[in-house]
């Protein structure tokens, strides 16, 4: 049981907002797409059937658009932010607009084709089928706020925004490289998931059959300019983008929601919103109950800062844990973060006065957080710490690297020991090592974690979450602002404080980042020790295969770990055990 204590306003939220077609919450995805040998599948359950393609959805009326000509076939979940610019330049007058960001596609694409995918802001994983060269592309966003993924073995290739939906035509045996990556990590980096023969494309790329080439049509990379200017103007510069981007990112004429922590990111959004929107702004902070440490002080002095209706929710620990398997059945690969229920329940909370909420995550990836500080230090005292790059990155998670040897079986990691890591080429690339350790971030941990955690809970709550510091543009500019502006010395995320600096109290531009503490090592110390114990270390549990349960059996009883971080690990493999459950 949680409860909801309104902060700052006792009105009470029981009817949930209309949307304008614009900033419509988006449903559950529901469609998947059969390439290839198509004998098998039932005529009557396809909405489109043509060649080598047939393409499944509950809604084909809404979902499937043609393009003018009747060349293309578009299908896909597509929020276009830039949507007005996009539309300047087809040379469509905005005010004559009433097609939905589908058609919006099709017309760009029947004018551009590919080239048209730079010009492209917002969130989407979209298919073209052409029907005249018979050639069928799939497309991801920029940044990787939605997920398509595509099974890469058999005559006939499954292809969905959600993985359930091919769960039926997928192997069922772990990839095993994967599941070394998720206990490193807490989630699953780069193209793998955890399932043999099923890939997630990249962000920014382009998939094509027949030939089943992958392309990129963005890349991110350093491009610094103008190094001489001063902060002041690196400030100014973004801060113009942010003003821009945030008045895309809100509902037309409806309220908008901010998840608030207190910390800067989150901070600089819901002051932003506040300024710029002509509708109320609601924010929502979490605690986990007043024998735990919480940022209440600072979340709430930003809500009245910003005159903001504020909620507080408290979670507590038998939410948390009760809770999880709803979480993890959302989740198409499994996320070890602890924050992962506090985003759902959250997420149900803010559904009852908002259908969009903004975040901020995005600040650190972006603009050089806090937790780039070890591998920096890393390189320049590895004489010292002796690990090299790859081992170092890996250990600045704080999960399980360290403890492969005793955590896997014998054969499991003979298995995984030698297979490359997603992260080498870019841990290796040229460029300054800030920006390099900022484009992994963005890459992996941004794309396979961060939207895809925010992105799939919201939607399960029934809204449209939206990241504007994840904007690709905002990306772009973030690898254009000179290092020493971002994370130098104990300064951290200084180009975004300077854009903000008129907005926010000192209180919170100047306070350390601290991150939103999750009481996971107090909750199976004093809450979950027998229902953890009995999901873990039960011979029928989905993980025996793959590990030794003595080293499960000793974090249980808080032993064998220098640093002390039994919570952290073992939210992770409950996480894991439960997720392995919803699917297989």
């Amino acid at each position: 049981m949680f409860f909801l204590k309104p902060f700052l306003s006792s009105k009470s939220h029981t009817q949930q907002p209309s949307l304008s077609p614009n900033s419509e919450v988006e449903s559950a995805s529901n469609w998947r797409i059969a390439w290839g040998k198509l004998d098998a599948i039932d005529q009557h359950t396809t909405a489109w059937r043509e060649g080598k393609i047939a393409i499944i959805c509950s809604s084909p009326q809404t979902q499937i658009i043609l393009s003018p000509s009747k060349q293309f076939v578009v299908v896909g979940d597509i929020w276009l932010s830039n949507r007005l610019e996009l539309l300047e330049k087809r040379g469509i007058p905005a005010s004559n607009w009433q097609g939905c960001d589908r058609q919006l596609i099709a017309r760009l694409w029947e004018r551009w084709g590919v080239a048209c995918l730079p010009l492209l802001a917002g969130m989407f994983c979209f298919a073209i089928w052409d029907r005249e060269s018979q050639i069928l592309r799939l497309v991801r966003d920029r940044a990787g706020a939605r997920t398509l993924y595509y099974t890469n073995a058999g005559a006939t290739r499954w292809i969905a925004p959600q993985l359930r939906a091919i769960a039926p035509y997928r192997s069922s045996e772990l990839d095993l490289v994967a599941l070394r990556d998720y206990l490193c990590c807490s989630f699953v980096p780069g193209d793998r998931t955890l399932w043999q023969q099923v890939r997630e494309l990249r962000p920014g790329s382009i998939l094509s059959f027949p030939d089943g080439t992958i392309s990129a049509y963005w890349e991110l990379r350093e491009q610094v300019v103008e190094a001489a200017q001063s902060l002041a103007w690196h400030g100014a510069r973004l801060r113009s983008l942010l003003d821009e981007i945030i008045r895309e990112y809100f509902p037309a004429n409806q309220p908008v929601g901010v998840f608030l922590s207190g910390g800067l990111d989150s901070s600089c959004i819901a002051a932003l919103a506040a300024k710029l929107h002509d509708r109320t702004v609601h924010t929502y902070s979490i605690h986990f109950g007043a024998d735990t440490p919480n940022e209440l002080e600072f979340s709430s002095l930003v809500a009245r800062h910003c005159n903001t209706e504020h909620h507080i929710l408290e979670i507590t620990f038998r939410d948390m844990w009760e809770k999880l398997p709803e979480t993890m059945a959302y989740l198409d690969d499994p996320i070890g973060d602890p924050l992962t229920v506090p985003n759902l329940l959250l997420g149900k909370l803010a559904r009852e006065s908002v259908g969009v909420v903004l975040n901020g995550e995005g600040g650190d990836p972006c603009f050089g957080g806090p937790k780039n500080q070890p591998m920096l230090i890393n390189s320049l005292y590895n004489s010292v710490t002796n690990l090299d790059a790859l081992p170092a990155y890996l250990m600045s998670f704080k999960k399980c690297a360290a403890d492969l040897a005793h955590l896997l079986k014998p054969e499991i990691l003979a298995a995984v020991k030698t297979e490359p890591s997603v992260f080498t080429a870019d841990l290796n690339a040229s460029g300054n090592y800030l920006n390099r350790l900022m484009v992994l971030n963005i890459k992996f941990k941004g794309a396979d974690q961060i939207l895809t955690k925010v992105n799939n809970l919201t939607q399960a709550a029934g809204l449209h979450g939206r990241s504007p510091l994840f904007d690709p543009r905002i990306v772009d500019l973030s690898m254009t602002v000179p290092p020493e502006y971002k994370l130098s010395g104990v300064v951290e995320k200084a180009v975004l404080k300077q854009a903000v600096a008129n907005l926010l109290p000192a209180e919170i531009l100047d306070r350390p980042k601290s991150g939103m503490m999750v009481p996971v090592q107090l909750g199976f110390k004093k809450f979950w020790q027998r229902e953890s114990r009995n999901l873990l270390l039960s011979k029928k549990a989905a993980i025996a295969p793959y590990f030794q349960r003595e080293q499960i059996d000793r974090w249980l009883d808080y032993q064998g770990d220098t640093w002390g971080r039994y919570g952290v690990k073992l939210w992770l493999l409950a996480s894991l055990e439960i997720w392995l459950q919803n699917n297989k």
